[in-house]
């Protein structure tokens, strides 16, 4: 049984979302990046997913490119990055941990390399942001190979027939974008339910929303929608960079999560 489905059903006999952490790595250079991993962990995040830096990171906003150049000049590199899930996993053997990562990445290094390495960091799941589902199939099999879970992107105008391919090919959680833009652009606490009932109706993984969860009342609107739970990215890692309490953020997120009103 994964991490990510142990969780899911953890959480659900205590009838809580999954609250999801996100921080880019080597962010602004290792020692830090390592503390920041211990805080979202200590703060109460119930899974972790981690950047890897990239320099065009297309479906990032501001706030997390900013974090990808700032690791990128400190020099940091993708063995870097291991060495820090690693050991992050060493210390805490249950939680689930996601790499969020771009396909240049991965093909400079061979998809099979990449993948191994990634296993043996013991990461449990692997997301490529600019990998079109059509391309996904022999990617997912590689990575199901390596012992590590491909998770897809699904979005509120994706076609049935793209959501019947997510569906067959993602593991662990499906990450779900249900407004239109990129990482922490939007303010308001509007989600769109009708993705929820598509994903559910083809059995996809637990739906996970991501892209502008950055307040308790995202998180508890995301959660009225039907979602199993959310990935917050912009306002940790804006938080960190601020030099504001981290962990203090994300215990004020994940109690959203234990409010029964937001599941109606």
């Amino acid at each position: 049984m994964s991490r990510y489905a142990t969780m899911f059903d953890r959480l659900a006999e205590r009838d809580e979302g999954a609250f999801g952490a996100f921080v880019m790595l080597g962010d602004p250079d290792l020692a830090t990046s390592a503390r920041s991993l211990v805080d979202l962990v200590e703060g109460g995040a119930d899974m972790i997913e981690v950047g890897i830096p990239f320099s065009d990171p297309v479906a990032d906003g501001p706030v997390i490119q900013a974090a990808a150049q700032r690791a990128l000049q400190a020099g940091v590199r993708v063995d870097d990055c291991f060495k820090l899930i690693a050991n992050l996993r060493a210390r805490y053997p249950d939680i689930p941990i996601g790499i969020l990562t771009y396909a240049n990445l991965v093909v400079a290094r061979g998809r099979a390399d990449f993948f191994a390495r990634a296993a043996a960091a013991s990461s449990d799941s692997l997301l490529v942001a600019d990998l079109p589902s059509l391309e996904a199939g022999p990617w997912a099999a590689e990575m199901r190979a390596a012992g590590v879970e491909p998770v897809l992107i699904a979005a509120s105008n994706t076609p049935g027939a793209t959501l019947d391919r997510i569906a067959r090919l993602s593991a662990g959680y499906t990450y779900c974008v249900t407004r239109v833009g990129i990482t922490g652009t939007h303010a308001d606490a509007e989600f769109d339910a009708r993705l929820i009932e598509r994903l559910r109706a083809r059995n996809a993984p637990p739906p996970i929303f991501g892209f502008g969860i950055s307040r308790p009342e995202h998180v508890r609107a995301a959660l009225a929608a039907g979602a199993a739970g959310v990935i917050s990215g912009s306002a940790i890692v804006s938080a960190a960079a601020e030099a504001r309490d981290v962990r203090a953020l994300v215990a004020l997120l994940k109690s959203a999560t234990r409010n029964d009103s937001a599941r109606g």
